[in-house]
């Protein structure tokens, strides 16, 4: 998980079954969220939406409106189960540490 970008704000945590990542992505959706499991790496592709009065313009722009991360994953992780959340922009991925299949989309659910 070390390979994230120095951009992205993520917490790691782990517990006997699982690891929790938690990634801070304002501006996104549970919709504007992909992520799955492919053998042994994490993809993440996040886009999120910028909104500004139409009378202004950018002087600056440094927040990405992508994100496209693939991290390798500790050894015995699998998407097997894997379990997603977005709520106010927080990313919060549930990797449960048994279980094997190849590739494993990871369902993202919305704040209520």
């Amino acid at each position: 998980m070390r390979d994230l970008p120095d951009a992205v704000f993520a917490d790691v945590l782990e517990s006997e079954d699982a690891y929790v990542l938690v990634l801070d992505l304002p501006g996104t959706t549970a919709e504007t969220v992909d992520a799955r499991v492919e053998g042994s790496r994490l993809y993440i592709e996040a886009r999120r939406e910028k909104d500004f009065p139409a009378e202004f313009d950018y002087l600056e722009e440094e927040r990405s409106l992508f994100l496209d991360v693939e991290v390798p994953l500790p050894p015995g992780v699998t998407g097997a189960d894997a379990e997603g959340s977005v709520d106010r922009g927080v990313l919060e991925l549930r990797l449960p540490k048994a279980g094997a299949e190849p590739e494993t989309m990871i369902p993202i659910d919305g704040a209520d």
